[in-house]
């Protein structure tokens, strides 16, 4: 027997809204939530191209440790899962660099 219970999801309490650009597009992000997060609620599952034939490339590990996940921030190549989201960051994917 399956036992309904009532949805909570209402009751989570969000942090503040900011908002940052990927590929010259505003997302918005809760307060404290990574770069890689914020672009998965938004619905952008690629953050970059592969270098070799340029296939789309997203989130995957989600801890940093496979790479994925890599754009450039500040000019720095970093993994979109390990940044946290500030207001007014400038996010774009690294498109075939490797």
């Amino acid at each position: 027997m399956i036992r309904l219970i009532r949805d909570r999801s209402t009751d989570i309490k969000r942090t503040r809204l900011l908002t940052f650009h990927f590929d010259g597009q505003p997302v918005q992000a809760h307060e404290g939530e990574t770069v890689a997060v914020a672009l998965l609620r938004a619905g952008q599952l690629t953050t970059r191209t592969a270098p070799n034939d340029q296939a789309p490339r997203g989130l995957f590990c989600c801890m940093g440790l496979c790479q994925e996940c890599v754009v450039v921030i500040d000019g720095r190549v970093t993994e979109a899962c390990r940044r946290i989201v500030t207001d007014g960051l400038v996010v774009e994917p690294t498109n075939g660099a490797p």
